[in-house]
């Protein structure tokens, strides 16, 4: 008889009670790839969408999850010792193979970062997806010079809070967009300099702030706000398109010519964990163990609670981010 763990399981698109928790076998390590013992995952808005049945990847039956944060087990090609902290995530997680809603997770071992950190689990399971998506779109996407300005539209999800983190600690003045104005004081705590209530557009706010409009801004919203970001942007300015809070993925009859201002850079951002680098992680877990740093976490969910935990992502309900801590594995 195969080892079982306990594993949330979806068999196809559905309301967030199509999550299911059921024994399963537990993975088996094969050479090049790695298997983690799971203290803890992130939820992240693309899981969603995969529960909806919404975009053309990923295949059913499957164990959700675009990352997790544990403890290696096993490596069988010898990238990792026993023992090692590390997290997995992207590059098929959740979608082509079996992904981070489980007690163990096998991955390949390139989709492996491994810290050393006496944070606590939970801390630890908010940090991986947010911040690679957070760094990409700031030094790939936006690559604005420290002591700029920056606009984040949508500054209440997860990736929008670790985004002012990351600008404040380079000298940015931020400013950043909510919808609702009981939101504000979680911006504010994130060091953002400026909010602005998102009526869906917020180009002439901006502005007003900064006259000659920003000097980088990363789109979270989608497609629905992005040509106003634009607008609110400066010439020579970059607006790195990472997010699609809104759930409209695509621009209706794109004419970039009335579309993008003069002189505005439009980019994107989809990163991997080799947009992750090991230093980039370490170094800030580091900040946050010295309170240099604070992790916006909205929530954290019991395994069990992984229900709720998905209506509270659908229903935007939570500032920050979303984890789930694995039961009995909280202070192993």
């Amino acid at each position: 008889m195969p080892e079982l763990m306990r594993a949330i399981v979806l068999d196809g698109p559905g309301a967030p009670d199509a999550l299911k928790i059921r024994d399963v076998p537990r993975p088996v390590a094969t050479p090049g790839w790695v298997l983690l013992k799971v203290h803890a995952f992130g939820l992240n808005r693309s899981e969603f969408h995969f529960r909806r049945g919404l975009g053309s990847f990923g295949s059913f039956p499957r164990i959700p999850g675009i990352e997790a944060t544990g403890v290696v087990v096993e490596a069988p090609g010898g990238e990792f010792d026993a023992g090692t902290q590390a997290a997995a995530l992207m590059g098929g997680m959740g979608r082509t193979f079996d992904g981070g809603y489980a007690e163990y997770v096998l991955v390949p071992a390139a989709n492996v970062i491994p810290f050393k950190s006496s944070l606590d689990w939970a801390t630890l399971g908010a940090v991986p997806e947010m911040l690679q998506t957070a760094n990409g779109s700031l030094a790939i996407g936006v690559n604005a010079p420290p002591g700029s300005s920056l606009l984040i539209r949508g500054g209440t999800s997860s990736v929008g809070l670790a985004l002012a983190v990351l600008a404040k600690r380079q000298g940015m003045t931020v400013v950043s967009s909510t919808r609702s104005p009981a939101k504000t004081h979680a911006l504010l705590d994130a060091g953002v300099d400026h909010v602005v209530v998102d009526s869906g557009a917020i180009a002439e706010d901006v502005r007003a702030i900064f006259p000659e409009g920003v000097g980088g801004a990363v789109e979270l919203v989608g497609t629905p706000t992005l040509q106003d970001t634009l607008t609110a942007t400066a010439v020579h300015g970059t607006v790195c398109f990472t997010g699609m809070l809104s759930d409209e993925w695509t621009v209706k009859d794109f004419y970039p010519i009335d579309f993008i201002p003069n002189g505005v850079r439009l980019t994107a951002y989809s990163g991997e964990a080799s947009d992750l680098p090991a230093p980039v992680l370490q170094d800030f877990l580091e900040a946050v163990e010295a309170g240099q740093l604070t992790v916006p976490i909205g929530k954290t969910y019991a395994f069990d609670q992984i229900v709720q935990a998905h209506q509270d992502m659908e229903d935007g309900s939570v500032a920050g981010k979303l984890v789930v801590t694995v039961e009995g594995n909280l202070n192993d």
